[in-house]
């Protein structure tokens, strides 16, 4: 088989590797295996051929990390409702002392904590964080 076509075997083997792994970083460094078989079409020899599958496909990762599909986002699960189902609910807070209070919440009793910018009445509150089991909230 040719040059190219070894380049391009080897690429689509990276690409049905790519499937079970959910990373778009093989799929990279498959499209600098077919930039090596763009290169071998063009007759360029085989330590060419490799320098240009390795700069390519090297280059395509960098600009896949660097974009905002390479980027974790780190949020905090502590306030992240799709991490904690409590995010978001509401609580009825009858006396408050210090910032502090102990409510029934889902069936357990829990320590609650007023957020910085909420004012310390009975009522409604709604919960912004759950840190370990204390619910700090917000007047809602």
């Amino acid at each position: 088989m040719a040059d190219w076509g070894n380049w391009l075997v080897a690429a689509g083997v990276l690409i049905a590797l790519e499937l079970f792994t959910g990373t778009f970083y093989l799929l990279m460094i498959a499209i600098g295996m077919v930039a090596a078989a763009l290169a071998a079409l063009a007759g360029l020899d085989q330590p060419t051929q490799i320098t240009v599958a390795a700069v390519v496909g090297v280059a395509a990762t960098v600009l896949l990390r660097r974009s905002r599909w390479g980027r974790r986002t780190r949020s905090d699960a502590t306030r992240d409702p799709n991490v904690n189902i409590d995010i978001g609910q509401d609580i009825v807070v009858d006396a408050w002392e210090h910032g502090r209070s102990r409510v029934m919440y889902r069936g357990a009793m829990w320590d609650v904590e007023l957020c910085p910018n909420a004012q310390a009445a009975a009522g409604r509150f709604k919960i912004v964080e759950v840190q370990g089991s204390r619910l700090i909230v917000a007047n809602s």
